[in-house]
C-alpha cells in the first residue's frame, strides 16, 4: 500500500494521521517557549537606549547614499526603494576594487568614529551606573554637542 512515488506520500507521518487524543502534547510546550522568547524580545527592545550611537554603515551603504542621489536625478519617475537597491547592488558588483576603495575608506573612518563614540558611551554608562543621577545633565549636553560636531564633520567630507 505504501508508494514511494508521488508528492503527497511523505507529507503525512503516522503521528499526524492519529486521532488528536492519541497524540503527544508536544505542540503546547513549543507554543509556551515561543511566548517566552517573544516576551523576552519585547523586554530587550524596550531597554534600547536612544542615546546609544548608531552602528556605522558598511562600504556598500556609503556607496548607496551617493548612488541614490545620482539614480534619482537620472530616473526621477522611479519611486520604488527596491528598484534603487537592485540597481545599486548591480553597480556595486560591477565595480572594481579600485573603484570601491574610496567608499571603503569612508566606511573605515566612520567605523573608527563609531568606536570612539562607543568608548565614550560605555564610560558614561559605567559612571551613571556608579553614581546614579549625579551630574547627568552636564554629561548629556557635552556628549550631544560632541555628536553634533562629528555629524557636521561627516557632512562636510561628503
Amino acid at each position: 500500500m505504501k508508494s514511494s512515488k508521488g508528492k503527497g506520500a511523505a507529507k503525512y507521518s503516522k503521528e499526524s494521521l492519529k486521532p488528536v487524543d492519541d497524540r503527544k502534547v508536544g505542540k503546547r510546550k513549543a507554543a509556551t517557549k515561543a511566548d517566552k522568547s517573544s516576551s523576552q524580545k519585547k523586554q530587550r527592545d524596550a531597554k534600547k537606549d536612544p542615546n546609544k550611537p548608531k552602528r556605522p554603515p558598511s562600504a556598500f551603504f556609503v556607496f548607496l547614499e551617493e548612488f541614490r542621489k545620482d539614480f534619482k536625478k537620472e530616473h526621477p519617475d522611479v519611486k520604488a526603494v527596491s528598484a534603487v537597491g537592485k540597481a545599486g547592488g548591480q553597480r556595486w558588483k560591477s565595480m572594481s576594487d579600485a573603484e570601491k576603495a574610496p567608499y571603503e575608506a569612508k566606511a573605515a573612518k566612520r567605523k573608527s568614529d563609531y568606536e570612539k563614540l562607543m568608548k565614550a558611551y560605555n564610560k558614561k554608562q559605567e559612571s551613571t551606573a556608579d553614581d546614579e543621577n549625579e551630574g547627568n545633565d552636564e554629561e548629556d549636553e557635552a556628549s550631544a554637542e560632541q555628536e553634533e560636531e562629528e555629524e557636521e564633520d561627516d557632512e562636510d567630507e561628503d
